[in-house]
């Protein structure tokens, strides 16, 4: 990473991955903040913060060290943000202790606030115990996992010095911000994190960790007039939706837009050469690109997004395609990476979780990018339609 001038103001995300720092900045976009994802792979960052900085740290595909070094050294460098929001996934999945632990000592931060519920996506935490539509983490297909399996669900295990909160004493936690604890936070819907992010008197004598719920929660509570209006892009006449994920969610929205008659596509599973070739012999107006529906080992994965990546940069130099939709965090970096990108100028984010913004880089091309276990089996059909029949943000068909 190339990071210069160690005090900065704004807002900072500092983020695992390339997905969650979309959905950790998207809420302050919708909040009237100008806001935009740094990919710290490929860009130094500015001598001043302006809006909201989100700094993919790339950390959840590094070995428990490395990320916790990264995670300390992003956050060193922000400590001087006005508010300062570590993400986590909703699932726990990644080196969840080991980059708090390290983000808290690196921000000089008076207190933690862990809080990872997103209601919006049936993740919820009760008692310090965290949920997927009604199932503890570690017994959902999170435990499944390929790269990082879910194997606790309770943080009081994964941080045994935390003391637990809950929305019906939301009263207490000016003291236990002040006496320098470790917070986790119990949340069932968005109302509790709201309750939450109302009862601390400074946002800045926090750490905020948290996923897409706290994020929009704090968006709310620092909502402003609206930032710097933001170009709708033309509608994508040549769409790329490309599937790295293999979440069972993604896996059942993608059959749902592959039944669509307008719509064809390839599976890479290996040379990416033969499915540029194919792909280059389409004439649907919308096209996909996917890894095989089976779960890989990290090491196979890792060399099917650098495929996906090579069939997407050939697609788009020679200007076959106008727009993605990407869903995977490791999938999203490698093709952004790829394509000479340094980040994504954020515009909205038009469903949870969902950011979409316009690519800055040599590429500049309409983008929306989503975890690889959100939304429901049409999410995919929705954000095909609307990058092809784009609306402003607030605005609803």
């Amino acid at each position: 990473m190339t990071f210069r001038n160690d005090e900065l103001s704004g807002i900072a995300i500092l983020a695992d991955d390339l997905t969650s720092a979309g959905d950790g900045a998207a809420p302050f976009r919708q909040a009237g903040h100008d806001a935009r994802i740094l990919l710290t792979t490929t860009a130094g960052m500015p001598g001043h913060a302006v809006g909201v900085s989100a700094v993919d740290l790339g950390s959840r595909v590094l070995d428990e060290e490395a990320a916790a070094s990264s995670t300390w050294r992003a956050a060193r460098l922000f400590a001087g943000s006005e508010l300062l929001f570590k993400t986590v996934d909703s699932t726990l999945r990644g080196h969840v202790a080991a980059e708090v632990r390290a983000a808290w000592a690196g921000s000089r931060r008076r207190a933690v606030v862990i809080a990872p519920a997103f209601p919006a996506e049936g993740r919820v935490t009760v008692k310090g115990a965290q949920y997927v539509r009604g199932l503890p983490v570690h017994e959902s297909d999170y435990a499944r996992d390929p790269v990082h399996p879910v194997r606790c669900s309770d943080l009081t295990v994964l941080f045994p010095e935390a003391v637990l909160s809950q929305p019906d004493r939301a009263a207490e936690l000016p003291e236990l911000i002040a006496n320098g604890d470790l917070i986790v936070y119990s949340a069932a819907e968005d109302g509790d994190l709201d309750r939450l992010v109302a009862a601390v008197p400074r946002l800045d004598d926090v750490l905020w960790v948290g996923s897409p719920g706290l994020a929009a929660a704090l968006a709310r509570r620092c909502a402003r007039a609206a930032g710097s209006a933001a170009s709708v892009p033309a509608p994508a006449r040549r769409p790329l939706i490309v599937v790295g994920s293999a979440n069972p969610a993604t896996r059942r929205q993608l059959a749902a837009l592959r039944a669509r008659a307008d719509v064809e596509g390839v599976t890479v599973s290996g040379d990416p050469a033969s499915a540029v070739e194919t792909l280059r012999g389409l004439t649907a107006p919308v096209l996909t690109l996917q890894t095989p529906d089976k779960r890989q080992t990290p090491q196979t994965a890792r060399a099917l997004a650098r495929s996906l990546a090579a069939v997407v940069q050939a697609l788009a130099e020679e200007h076959r395609v106008d727009a993605l939709i990407v869903t995977g965090g490791e999938t999203a970096a490698t093709v952004l990476q790829i394509l000479g990108a340094t980040g994504i100028a954020l515009l909205d984010e038009p469903e949870p979780g969902v950011a979409r913004g316009t690519l800055l880089g040599q590429l500049p091309l309409p983008v929306l990018i989503k975890a690889g276990g959100f939304g429901d089996d049409a999410m995919l059909l929705r954000l095909c339609h609307l990058i092809r029949h784009p609306l402003a943000p607030g605005e609803h068909a």
